[in-house]
Protein backbone atom coordinates (compact mmCIF):
# COMPACT_ATOMS: atom_id res chain seq x y z
CA UNK A 1 0.00 0.00 0.00
CA UNK A 2 1.42 3.34 -0.98
CA UNK A 3 1.16 6.34 1.42
CA UNK A 4 -0.50 9.18 -0.49
CA UNK A 5 1.33 11.76 1.56
CA UNK A 6 4.73 10.35 0.59
CA UNK A 7 3.64 10.28 -3.03
CA UNK A 8 2.72 13.96 -2.94
CA UNK A 9 6.12 14.75 -1.33
CA UNK A 10 7.96 12.94 -4.10
CA UNK A 11 5.88 14.77 -6.65
CA UNK A 12 6.77 18.14 -5.13
CA UNK A 13 10.44 17.21 -5.22
CA UNK A 14 10.21 16.16 -8.82
CA UNK A 15 8.54 19.45 -9.71
CA UNK A 16 11.22 21.41 -7.86
CA UNK A 17 13.99 19.82 -9.89
CA UNK A 18 12.50 20.65 -13.25
CA UNK A 19 14.64 23.16 -15.19
CA UNK A 20 13.13 26.67 -15.32
CA UNK A 21 12.69 28.51 -18.57
CA UNK A 22 14.94 31.42 -19.50
CA UNK A 23 11.99 33.79 -19.14
CA UNK A 24 11.38 32.61 -15.58
CA UNK A 25 15.06 33.04 -14.59
CA UNK A 26 15.16 36.52 -16.14
CA UNK A 27 12.05 37.52 -14.24
CA UNK A 28 13.53 36.32 -10.96
CA UNK A 29 16.81 38.21 -11.55
CA UNK A 30 14.92 41.39 -12.35
CA UNK A 31 12.92 41.05 -9.14
CA UNK A 32 16.14 40.53 -7.15
CA UNK A 33 17.76 43.63 -8.68
CA UNK A 34 14.69 45.73 -7.84
CA UNK A 35 14.74 44.48 -4.25
CA UNK A 36 18.45 45.34 -3.85
CA UNK A 37 17.94 48.79 -5.35
CA UNK A 38 15.03 49.38 -3.01
CA UNK A 39 17.12 48.46 0.02
CA UNK A 40 19.95 50.76 -1.12
CA UNK A 41 17.61 53.72 -1.64
CA UNK A 42 16.10 53.08 1.77
CA UNK A 43 19.52 52.99 3.40
CA UNK A 44 20.48 56.31 1.77
CA UNK A 45 17.22 57.86 2.90
CA UNK A 46 17.75 56.63 6.46
CA UNK A 47 21.33 57.93 6.47
CA UNK A 48 20.28 61.37 5.21
CA UNK A 49 17.67 61.53 7.92
CA UNK A 50 20.31 60.97 10.63
CA UNK A 51 22.34 63.91 11.95
CA UNK A 52 25.79 63.96 10.36
CA UNK A 53 28.94 63.92 12.50
CA UNK A 54 31.09 67.01 12.34
CA UNK A 55 34.44 66.43 10.70
CA UNK A 56 37.41 66.23 13.06
CA UNK A 57 38.85 69.66 13.80
CA UNK A 58 42.59 70.18 13.34
CA UNK A 59 44.85 70.84 16.30
CA UNK A 60 46.58 74.20 16.15
CA UNK A 61 49.94 75.47 17.31
CA UNK A 62 49.92 79.23 17.89
CA UNK A 63 53.20 81.12 17.72
CA UNK A 64 54.67 84.62 17.45
CA UNK A 65 56.35 85.57 14.18
CA UNK A 66 57.35 88.48 12.00
CA UNK A 67 55.17 88.96 8.91
CA UNK A 68 56.77 89.04 5.46
CA UNK A 69 58.42 92.37 4.75
CA UNK A 70 58.24 95.03 7.43
CA UNK A 71 56.00 94.76 10.47
CA UNK A 72 55.94 94.01 14.15
CA UNK A 73 55.63 90.58 15.70
CA UNK A 74 52.17 89.02 15.34
CA UNK A 75 50.46 85.73 16.22
CA UNK A 76 49.93 82.94 13.71
CA UNK A 77 48.53 79.44 13.80
CA UNK A 78 49.53 76.25 11.99
CA UNK A 79 48.92 72.51 12.40
CA UNK A 80 51.67 70.14 13.60
CA UNK A 81 51.80 68.80 10.04
CA UNK A 82 52.53 72.27 8.67
CA UNK A 83 49.10 72.97 7.17
CA UNK A 84 46.69 75.88 7.49
CA UNK A 85 49.09 78.75 8.25
CA UNK A 86 47.04 81.84 9.15
CA UNK A 87 47.78 85.22 10.70
CA UNK A 88 45.58 85.85 13.76
CA UNK A 89 46.52 89.35 14.96
CA UNK A 90 47.25 92.61 13.16
CA UNK A 91 48.02 96.19 14.07
CA UNK A 92 50.81 98.50 15.18
CA UNK A 93 51.39 96.72 18.51
CA UNK A 94 53.50 93.59 18.78
CA UNK A 95 51.52 90.53 19.91
CA UNK A 96 53.08 87.64 21.83
CA UNK A 97 52.73 85.25 24.78
CA UNK A 98 49.72 83.25 23.51
CA UNK A 99 47.92 80.91 25.93
CA UNK A 100 45.02 78.56 25.16
CA UNK A 101 41.95 78.27 27.37
CA UNK A 102 41.49 74.72 28.72
CA UNK A 103 38.70 73.98 26.22
CA UNK A 104 40.89 75.12 23.32
CA UNK A 105 38.35 77.68 22.08
CA UNK A 106 39.94 80.93 23.28
CA UNK A 107 43.43 82.39 23.23
CA UNK A 108 44.74 85.00 25.66
CA UNK A 109 47.76 87.03 24.57
CA UNK A 110 49.70 90.19 25.28
CA UNK A 111 50.02 93.28 23.10
CA UNK A 112 53.13 95.23 23.96
CA UNK A 113 52.05 98.69 25.07
CA UNK A 114 48.35 97.86 25.18
CA UNK A 115 47.63 95.04 27.67
CA UNK A 116 46.22 91.54 27.65
CA UNK A 117 43.54 90.50 25.17
CA UNK A 118 41.54 87.38 24.31
CA UNK A 119 40.25 86.13 20.97
CA UNK A 120 38.73 83.11 19.28
CA UNK A 121 40.99 80.47 17.71
CA UNK A 122 40.45 81.97 14.26
CA UNK A 123 41.43 85.48 15.37
CA UNK A 124 37.89 86.86 15.62
CA UNK A 125 36.17 88.23 18.73
CA UNK A 126 39.16 90.19 20.03
CA UNK A 127 38.48 91.56 23.52
CA UNK A 128 40.67 93.75 25.70
CA UNK A 129 41.09 92.45 29.25
CA UNK A 130 43.65 94.81 30.84
CA UNK A 131 44.89 98.32 30.09
CA UNK A 132 48.43 98.18 31.49
CA UNK A 133 50.75 98.07 28.50
CA UNK A 134 53.36 95.97 30.33
CA UNK A 135 51.06 93.11 31.37
CA UNK A 136 52.25 89.83 29.91
CA UNK A 137 52.33 86.02 30.02
CA UNK A 138 48.66 85.16 30.65
CA UNK A 139 47.84 81.67 31.99
CA UNK A 140 44.31 80.24 32.28
CA UNK A 141 43.02 78.48 35.37
CA UNK A 142 42.09 74.80 34.82
CA UNK A 143 38.36 75.64 34.87
CA UNK A 144 38.82 78.47 32.37
CA UNK A 145 37.26 81.06 34.68
CA UNK A 146 40.40 83.01 35.65
CA UNK A 147 43.62 84.24 34.10
CA UNK A 148 46.91 84.83 35.90
CA UNK A 149 49.53 87.17 34.45
CA UNK A 150 52.51 89.27 35.53
CA UNK A 151 52.86 93.05 35.79
CA UNK A 152 55.96 95.01 36.86
CA UNK A 153 56.09 97.35 39.83
CA UNK A 154 58.85 98.83 42.00
CA UNK A 155 59.58 95.39 43.48
CA UNK A 156 59.76 93.40 40.25
CA UNK A 157 57.28 91.40 38.19
CA UNK A 158 54.27 90.52 40.34
CA UNK A 159 51.55 87.94 39.81
CA UNK A 160 48.03 89.23 39.18
CA UNK A 161 44.77 87.31 38.75
CA UNK A 162 41.51 88.35 37.07
CA UNK A 163 38.37 86.73 35.72
CA UNK A 164 38.42 85.46 32.14
CA UNK A 165 36.39 88.53 31.19
CA UNK A 166 38.94 90.91 32.70
CA UNK A 167 36.95 91.76 35.81
CA UNK A 168 38.19 91.83 39.39
CA UNK A 169 41.92 92.02 38.70
CA UNK A 170 44.06 91.87 41.82
CA UNK A 171 47.69 91.43 42.80
CA UNK A 172 48.74 88.37 44.81
CA UNK A 173 50.57 90.32 47.51
CA UNK A 174 52.21 87.34 49.20
CA UNK A 175 53.74 86.01 46.00
CA UNK A 176 57.45 86.67 45.40
CA UNK A 177 58.62 88.32 42.16
CA UNK A 178 57.77 85.96 39.36
CA UNK A 179 58.32 84.98 35.77
CA UNK A 180 55.94 83.33 33.31
CA UNK A 181 53.23 81.54 35.34
CA UNK A 182 51.80 78.08 34.70
CA UNK A 183 48.36 77.21 36.08
CA UNK A 184 47.92 73.45 36.31
CA UNK A 185 45.40 71.25 38.08
CA UNK A 186 47.97 70.86 40.84
CA UNK A 187 48.32 74.57 41.46
CA UNK A 188 49.54 77.95 40.26
CA UNK A 189 53.27 77.72 39.53
CA UNK A 190 55.79 80.52 39.09
CA UNK A 191 59.53 80.62 38.42
CA UNK A 192 61.08 82.80 41.12
CA UNK A 193 64.60 83.45 42.38
CA UNK A 194 66.00 80.66 40.20
CA UNK A 195 63.52 78.08 41.48
CA UNK A 196 59.98 76.91 40.75
CA UNK A 197 57.31 77.58 43.38
CA UNK A 198 53.67 76.56 43.85
CA UNK A 199 51.58 79.40 45.28
CA UNK A 200 48.07 80.06 46.53
CA UNK A 201 46.06 81.56 43.62
CA UNK A 202 44.11 83.71 46.11
CA UNK A 203 46.88 85.22 48.19
CA UNK A 204 50.17 84.24 46.54
CA UNK A 205 51.42 82.42 49.64
CA UNK A 206 54.19 79.99 48.73
CA UNK A 207 53.18 76.39 49.40
CA UNK A 208 56.12 74.54 47.86
CA UNK A 209 59.54 75.06 46.30
CA UNK A 210 60.76 72.39 43.90
CA UNK A 211 64.52 72.90 44.12
CA UNK A 212 64.95 73.70 40.43
CA UNK A 213 68.01 75.44 39.01
CA UNK A 214 66.48 77.89 36.53
CA UNK A 215 68.70 80.58 35.01
CA UNK A 216 67.77 83.49 37.27
CA UNK A 217 68.74 86.13 34.71
CA UNK A 218 67.25 84.81 31.46
CA UNK A 219 64.99 81.91 32.34
CA UNK A 220 62.39 83.56 34.60
CA UNK A 221 60.11 84.58 31.74
CA UNK A 222 60.96 81.59 29.57
CA UNK A 223 60.14 78.63 31.82
CA UNK A 224 57.59 75.92 30.98
CA UNK A 225 56.33 73.12 33.22
CA UNK A 226 55.17 69.67 32.09
CA UNK A 227 51.56 68.65 32.91
CA UNK A 228 52.77 66.10 35.49
CA UNK A 229 55.08 68.69 37.15
CA UNK A 230 58.09 66.41 36.71
CA UNK A 231 59.98 68.32 34.04
CA UNK A 232 60.72 71.94 33.22
CA UNK A 233 62.37 73.71 30.32
CA UNK A 234 63.89 77.17 30.27
CA UNK A 235 66.25 79.32 28.25
CA UNK A 236 69.59 80.14 29.82
CA UNK A 237 73.09 81.28 28.95
CA UNK A 238 74.76 78.80 26.65
CA UNK A 239 78.38 77.90 25.91
CA UNK A 240 80.18 80.67 24.02
CA UNK A 241 81.81 80.14 20.68
CA UNK A 242 85.46 81.21 21.10
CA UNK A 243 85.68 82.09 17.43
CA UNK A 244 82.69 84.45 17.55
CA UNK A 245 83.95 88.04 17.93
CA UNK A 246 81.07 89.81 16.21
CA UNK A 247 80.16 91.83 19.30
CA UNK A 248 83.29 93.95 18.95
CA UNK A 249 86.46 94.58 20.95
CA UNK A 250 87.37 90.91 20.71
CA UNK A 251 84.43 89.86 22.88
CA UNK A 252 82.36 86.81 22.03
CA UNK A 253 78.64 87.45 21.64
CA UNK A 254 76.31 86.01 24.31
CA UNK A 255 74.87 82.63 23.38
CA UNK A 256 71.73 80.98 24.68
CA UNK A 257 70.39 77.46 24.86
CA UNK A 258 67.18 75.63 25.71
CA UNK A 259 67.60 73.53 28.86
CA UNK A 260 65.51 70.68 30.25
CA UNK A 261 65.54 69.59 33.89
CA UNK A 262 63.87 66.71 35.74
CA UNK A 263 62.50 67.93 39.04
CA UNK A 264 63.33 65.95 42.17
CA UNK A 265 66.20 63.96 40.66
CA UNK A 266 69.04 66.32 41.60
CA UNK A 267 70.70 65.87 38.24
CA UNK A 268 70.62 69.52 37.20
CA UNK A 269 69.62 70.88 33.81
CA UNK A 270 71.04 69.73 30.49
CA UNK A 271 71.12 71.44 27.12
CA UNK A 272 68.32 70.32 24.83
CA UNK A 273 69.02 72.64 21.90
CA UNK A 274 71.51 75.43 21.26
CA UNK A 275 70.43 78.84 20.00
CA UNK A 276 66.78 77.99 20.55
CA UNK A 277 63.87 79.85 22.08
CA UNK A 278 61.59 78.83 24.96
CA UNK A 279 59.51 75.67 24.65
CA UNK A 280 56.04 74.49 25.60
CA UNK A 281 54.82 70.98 26.39
CA UNK A 282 52.16 69.17 24.42
CA UNK A 283 48.98 68.30 26.31
CA UNK A 284 50.23 64.78 27.06
CA UNK A 285 53.67 66.05 28.07
CA UNK A 286 55.45 63.88 25.51
CA UNK A 287 56.53 66.55 23.02
CA UNK A 288 57.98 70.03 23.01
CA UNK A 289 57.48 72.91 20.59
CA UNK A 290 60.11 75.61 20.27
CA UNK A 291 61.70 77.86 17.67
CA UNK A 292 65.21 77.39 16.29
CA UNK A 293 66.72 78.75 13.08
CA UNK A 294 63.45 80.50 12.17
CA UNK A 295 61.51 77.24 12.23
CA UNK A 296 59.12 75.62 14.66
CA UNK A 297 60.63 72.43 16.01
CA UNK A 298 58.54 69.58 17.45
CA UNK A 299 60.67 67.28 19.58
CA UNK A 300 59.75 63.95 21.15
CA UNK A 301 61.19 63.85 24.66
CA UNK A 302 61.44 60.06 24.88
CA UNK A 303 64.01 59.59 22.12
CA UNK A 304 64.96 63.09 21.03
CA UNK A 305 63.58 62.73 17.50
CA UNK A 306 62.31 65.97 16.01
CA UNK A 307 60.82 67.53 12.92
CA UNK A 308 60.69 71.11 11.70
CA UNK A 309 57.65 73.00 10.48
CA UNK A 310 58.34 75.42 7.67
CA UNK A 311 56.36 78.67 7.65
CA UNK A 312 57.50 80.20 4.38
CA UNK A 313 58.24 83.94 4.53
CA UNK A 314 56.73 84.15 8.02
CA UNK A 315 59.63 84.06 10.49
CA UNK A 316 58.86 82.56 13.94
CA UNK A 317 60.48 84.47 16.80
CA UNK A 318 61.97 83.34 20.10
CA UNK A 319 60.31 85.91 22.35
CA UNK A 320 57.71 83.46 23.68
CA UNK A 321 57.10 79.73 23.12
CA UNK A 322 54.69 78.26 20.56
CA UNK A 323 51.69 76.74 22.35
CA UNK A 324 49.58 73.65 21.67
CA UNK A 325 45.81 73.72 21.45
CA UNK A 326 44.19 71.37 24.03
CA UNK A 327 42.32 68.40 22.52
Amino acid sequence: MVDGTQGRGREVRRCATRPRSRATIGSMLLSLVLVVLGLAVGAVSDASAQPQRASAQPQWIVFAARPPGFGVEQLYRITPSGQGLKQLTKGTYASSAPAFAPNGKKIAFAELGAGIFSMNVDGTGVRRLTTNGRDSFPAWSPDGKQIAYIRPDANGWRVHVMSASGAGERVLRLAPPAGRPTWSRRGLLIPTEGDLARIDPKSGKVYQRFGATIDAVVGMTETSVSPDLRTITFVGAGPQDPGDKDCGEGVACPRFALYVESLGKNKGPRILARDAGPASFSNDGKRLAFVAKNRIVLRLLANGSSKSIKTGKVLPTVSTPPVWQPR
